[in-house]
């Protein structure tokens, strides 16, 4: 099943986006080994150049290392893994938070109804 993308943003970002977000959430667990360039490309439906870009991202940042004979491997850097969750979930709350404020609502008012939908 392909990947959804958004037309405004490049695809390389978006799938360093994904494949990050699959890290972070567990659904690649450290240690494991990743799918080859050549399948994710196929399962995302997009160029192999664009996935083996976005890996190498993911290199850089440390989430990921190749191995010689055994292809990408996850990073068993739990550390590092629950940095990079706590680094995206703030950028989430600063989107949350800003759009929260562009709607007009004060501190107050926000928590008060993320404390009323969590007591749901």
């Amino acid at each position: 099943m392909a990947w959804d993308f958004e037309s405004d943003r490049p695809i390389y970002t978006q799938l360093l986006e994904k494949i990050q977000q699959m890290i972070i959430s567990g659904k690649y667990q450290p240690g494991d080994r990743l799918p080859s360039v050549r399948d994710l490309s196929t399962e995302a439906e997009v160029n192999p150049n664009t996935m083996q870009r976005a890996l190498q991202e993911l290199e850089r940042q440390g989430l990921v290392y190749s191995q010689r004979t055994s292809g990408r491997m996850i990073t068993d850097d739990i550390v590092l893994i629950k940095a990079m969750k706590q680094k995206v979930a703030i950028e989430y709350m600063k989107k949350f938070l800003g759009t929260m404020k562009e709607l007009g609502f004060s501190k107050a008012e926000i928590i008060e109804l993320l404390s009323d939908m969590n007591s749901e």
